[in-house]
């Protein structure tokens, strides 16, 4: 007995979405181990630089020597822990890969009349507001982290010039590392755009998202429309919108060159 293709692609449709969430919870967990190695590797310099300069010259050293030893311990873990991972990560965006062919080659097999077609390309429009989302979410993360970085480095900055009049040559370095670290992050905030970009795509998404809705409990703009026509409009106003995020992207681009040029 031959499968109704229309359950087929909504079972495809479910499996492909287990297998993008399994990937990016994986993904997830590859960047809080990055994340670690890289806090312990710091830790490891730190607690290093006390160990063979002696800053910790008033105790007996037992402490610091075991203190670094820990912290090597904990990165050459994490080391490992990411090697192993790393292949389950693989395996992941391989199985990934496999649900979302299979996928497409469900939604290849619907009727190719128009409501189906139209059908599909409505449920495929979850998956690009996801994407804006996901964009929007991660430039919102990116331009917080500067900003962060931008607020605090500047206050440690001030107060560590204050303490220090120059007799304490690391101190000294460490000060006008970190005060171009911040300047950098500020010129790099200034020309991307972070914030910018991720309120596009946030908008982007929710006014799919109410294009969405609207058409499916036929409201606004799609009230009395019989089915068909109401995709035909879903998937019009969905592209004009697509459009316009294209376009807000270029000016971006573009406003980002003109400063570039202007500063030299």
């Amino acid at each position: 007995m031959t499968s109704d293709p229309h359950e087929e692609y909504r079972n495809k449709f479910a499996e492909f979405s287990l297998k993008e969430a399994d990937l990016r919870a994986a993904k997830a967990l590859q960047r809080i181990g990055w994340l670690i190695l890289l806090g312990s590797l710091t830790l490891t310099g730190v607690l290093g630089y006390t160990v063979f300069v002696g800053l910790w010259k008033s105790n007996d050293g037992i402490a610091r020597w075991i203190s670094l030893a820990i912290v090597n311990i904990l990165w050459i873990a994490c080391s490992y822990w990411l090697f192993s991972n790393h292949k389950n990560l693989a395996a992941k965006a391989s199985a990934f890969r496999d649900a979302l062919q299979k996928r497409q080659t469900a939604a290849a097999q619907l009727p190719l009349d128009t409501t189906s077609g139209l059908r599909v390309y409505r449920e495929a429009s979850l998956d690009v507001i996801t994407s804006y989302r996901a964009q929007a979410s991660r430039n919102r993360r990116v331009h917080n982290m500067f900003q962060l970085l931008i607020i605090t480095g500047s206050i440690v900055v001030s107060t560590l010039t204050a303490m220090n009049e120059g007799s304490n040559t690391v101190l000294s370095i460490f000060t006008s590392s970190l005060s171009a670290l911040v300047g950098i992050s500020a010129g790099v905030t200034g020309y991307f755009k972070f914030r910018e970009r991720g309120t596009t795509s946030q908008s982007t998404a929710d006014d799919i998202e109410k294009n969405y809705n609207a058409s499916a409990f036929q409201l606004g703009d799609y009230e009395r429309l019989e089915e068909t026509p109401r995709l035909i409009q879903y998937a019009a106003t969905v592209e004009r919108i697509k459009e316009e995020q294209r376009k807000r992207e270029i000016q971006l681009e573009q406003s980002a060159s003109r400063e570039e040029r202007s500063a030299q």
